[in-house]
């Protein structure tokens, strides 16, 4: 009797001991993951992620599924999370050749020129004029993280009072939709400020 009890004891000690050293590795796993991540492909990745969760909502927007955000404010987030490899393409000469043909558009044909091609066209303009101060330094840096993370609390604040209430912007059926795209907003700037400060 005294054998089986002590090997229960013995069993729970060492049972404990080992859910404290996976607890230790897991830990570690974890910091060693978000610092690799947020210095090789997670930034891209998520930044990419928010992207397209702010295209989506400005699709949702032009769709019949009308939204009562700021969309115009999708504009300046998407510029800054989109990942450098899709925006030096932008950038560069496609980008050129894409705002040529929306200005040329614009100003000599306008009652051709759709509606819905106002934003998309202002963000490729806004790609290919800025200075090497904000394509480069701002969007890379902490100043860029910012922005991003206080237009994505903005739009997730005015769609919940426009929607009447936290409950109900999850429970109305477009309401559902847009808030998980506006939610789909914050892990980019949450994930990259945890990098950034850790």
């Amino acid at each position: 009797m005294w054998n089986k009890m002590n090997f229960q004891e013995e069993a729970v000690q060492v049972m404990n001991s080992d859910f404290k050293d996976l607890s230790e590795v897991a830990s570690r796993l974890a910091n060693h993951a978000i610092k690799f991540a947020g210095i090789g492909w997670g930034g891209s990745f998520f930044g990419f992620f928010a992207a397209v969760a702010a295209i989506y909502l400005l699709v949702l927007d032009r769709t019949n599924w009308k939204t009562n955000i700021l969309t115009s404010l999708l504009i300046p987030y998407i510029f800054f999370s989109l990942p450098s490899f899709v925006f030096a393409v932008f950038r560069g000469e496609i980008g050129k050749w894409i705002a040529l043909v929306a200005v040329v558009l614009r100003l000599f044909i306008p009652k051709h020129f759709p509606d819905w091609l106002e934003l998309p066209g202002a963000l490729i303009l806004l790609i290919v004029v800025s200075p090497d101060l904000v394509a480069s330094t701002f969007r890379n840096d902490l100043v860029g993280v910012i922005v991003c993370l206080v237009i994505a609390c903005y739009l997730l604040q005015e769609h919940i009072r426009a929607s009447g209430g936290f409950r109900n912007s999850f429970t109305r059926a477009n309401g559902v939709s847009n808030s998980i795209g506006i939610i789909l907003l914050l892990v980019y700037p949450i994930w990259a400020l945890l990098t950034i400060l850790f």
